[in-house]
């Protein structure tokens, strides 16, 4: 038996780290070569970002843009592939920019390799974070 995370503690971390607003401390969770998949970004938001580098530089604004301040919904499953954790969670805040609520649903899907993350896909209603961004782009 080892005693490994699992795939599903491994994500929840992940979102302590995330909720914890440490960007750096969040890809190093990553390995170097890291997908990340955004299929529903908008237009001018990446959809794809290959390598920790390039995910750490797409998110280290992140904290300064978008207060998340809770998770209120979360709910972790596991799969029958042991290296993957699926997530359906909410985040609540603001955007210091404009002052407008964030809130928004997501829908991640997370496969772990060597305790990293090597595949990150994560689904959330881009109209939803036009509205909250007031137009602008992230």
């Amino acid at each position: 038996m080892s005693n490994s995370p699992s795939a599903v503690e491994l994500l929840r971390h992940s979102l302590d780290i995330f909720l914890a607003k440490d960007m750096k401390g969040w890809s190093l969770l990553c390995d170097d070569d890291v997908i990340a998949e955004f299929p529903f970004a908008p237009e001018g938001s990446p959809r794809r970002l290959e390598g920790r580098e390039a995910l750490y530089g797409y998110l280290r604004n992140y904290p300064s843009v978008i207060n998340v301040r809770s998770i209120p919904k979360l709910r972790i499953y596991s799969t029958d592939d042991a290296t993957v954790a699926i997530a359906e969670w909410s985040a609540s805040g603001e955007v210091l920019t404009n002052g407008n609520a964030y809130e928004m649903s997501y829908a991640t899907f997370v496969t772990f390799k060597d305790g990293l993350i090597v595949n990150y896909r994560e689904y959330w209603n881009p109209l939803a974070f036009i509205q909250a961004m007031g137009g602008a782009q992230f």
